[in-house]
């Protein structure tokens, strides 16, 4: 029987950096993993393969779109399928071995197999059982179904299918208008999918800003994306090499129906925590399945933490590795802090959307006095020479102190654009503070101290 001092359950974002971050900190770690390689979900089947087939998409989207405008002459590239899958499983390998190369470098043990704990500061894998001063879950999550639905990964998949999808399908239909269905939906309508995306709400990716959600649909439209709102799909009869899917609109229960050659369910995901063996632990959880915390991710029982999908709060990898470390570093005894308030989304479509912090939603709801400075691509020099002038930057703040309450892009490089207003934010900036720093030019930065000017006196190129 091993002892450690922290034994993490669960590779993916939030479970590799927190073993990361304990070992830096000099305790004796060790890291559960069932799959064959490291990186949970994220590296495995979901952010690294499906930002590879987005790359690869787009790069064939500008070739047939735009290369003529730029001079650059000649036949369009044609879509070998297999290769392409071949590069995004290189990525996915690259990464994987990464984070195996970081658990030998810091001396941490992967206990290959399921990990359920039998009692309190105990960890089992396999028929082994291990000792462990501290325990944290993180075992992420796994895609939500719908009653109807039968999921095969075959012709009804989730994102996990929709990644090794034996040939493009001649007509997707993605149930769900949110990051993962968008994101799909998207490359395969690049690669020449006809793709209809059923929402059972009347706006696309739900909870983000209004202003950015029209102009996302209108965007997504224009790209050969077909949406029906307002519908809830009854169910999905999968057939030999097909699918029919059956709905209701909502405004007037009409009952339709559509043909498919695959379904792409992505109507959000769930916590993953089978075989854990929490109920007979009396480990609390709520009725959504998430692991209750309390100040510093701690369950009811002493000992054993939780981070990431598994417990509340947005699904995202990065908010899992910030509350990772700071677990790591609340376990060494220091002051491991997340700031909730400041963690960014993205969506990497093209144009990307990217959000941080309050939307106007949000202030409204409060009866907070704001004021807003926006800006569009279409003023921005580098984004109208790289036919990237869709979209644009808007800058939420504080009509009395100019403190920035938020921001929300659309548009070239917005998931990149946004940790410039993440960093303002986290210091307790002002719009003003912003707009006086010195952007280079010809950037697409720019548009985010546009925008900035725009809280003020105004922009300058608008």
């Amino acid at each position: 029987m091993a002892s450690y001092d922290v034994i993490v359950i669960g590779s993916g974002p939030g479970g590799y950096v927190c073993a990361i971050r304990c070992a830096q900190l000099g305790l004796k770690t060790a890291c559960v993993e069932g799959r064959d390689t490291l990186g949970g979900t994220c590296l495995n089947i979901g952010c690294i393969p499906s930002k590879a087939l987005l790359h690869a998409s787009h790069m064939l989207h500008e070739a047939e779109h735009n290369f003529t405008s730029m001079g650059l002459m000649g036949k369009s590239p044609s879509v070998d399928w297999k290769k392409m899958l071949a590069y995004k499983d290189d990525v996915i390998s690259q990464n994987t071995k990464g984070i195996e190369f970081l658990f030998k470098k810091n001396k941490i043990d992967w206990l290959k197999g399921w990990g359920s704990i039998p009692e309190p500061g105990k960890v089992k894998v396999g028929d082994d059982v291990h000792e462990a001063k501290n325990i944290v879950i993180a075992t992420g999550s796994e895609s939500s179904n719908l009653p109807g639905v039968t999921i095969d990964e075959q012709v009804v998949v989730t994102s996990t299918g929709a990644l090794e999808l034996p040939k493009i399908p001649k007509k997707l239909v993605v149930i769900g208008a949110g990051v993962i269905g968008l994101e799909m939906g998207s490359v395969y309508a690049r690669l020449g999918s006809e793709v209809t995306v059923i929402e059972y709400l009347d706006q696309i990716t739900p909870g983000m800003d209004a202003e950015v959600q029209k102009t996302f649909q209108r965007i997504l439209k224009k790209q050969g994306l077909t949406f029906i709102m307002s519908a809830a799909v009854q169910g999905v009869e999968a057939l030999k090499t097909k699918a029919k899917v059956s709905y209701k609109l909502r405004k007037d229960d009409s009952e339709h129906t559509m043909d498919a050659d695959t379904v792409l369910v992505a109507t959000g995901r769930r916590p993953y925590t089978d075989g854990l063996g929490l109920a007979e632990l009396g480990l609390e959880v709520t009725d959504r399945g998430m692991v209750k915390t309390e100040d510093h991710w701690k369950t009811n029982i002493p000992g054993i933490y939780a981070i990431g999908d598994a417990i509340a709060g947005p699904m995202l990898a990065h908010k899992a590795e910030d509350e990772g470390m700071a677990v790591a570093e609340t376990i060494a005894g220091q002051k491991g802090h997340v700031n909730y308030g400041v963690i960014p989304g993205v969506i990497y479509t093209h144009p990307e959307v990217a959000s941080v912090g309050a939307t106007e939603q949000d202030l409204k709801d409060q009866g907070r006095a704001y004021k807003t400075g926006k800006f569009s691509f279409m003023g921005n020099g580098r984004a109208k020479a790289n036919f990237a002038g869709d979209g644009f930057v808007k800058i939420l703040a504080d009509a009395e102190t100019d403190r920035i309450l938020g921001a929300h892009l659309i548009g070239p490089m917005a998931g990149d654009l946004i940790h410039e207003i993440c960093v303002a934010m986290e210091f307790g900036a002002a719009a003003e503070d912003l707009a006086r720093t010195c952007h280079a030019h010809p950037t697409y930065s720019e548009a985010v101290r546009e925008a900035a000017l725009a809280c003020g006196d105004g922009p300058i190129h608008s």
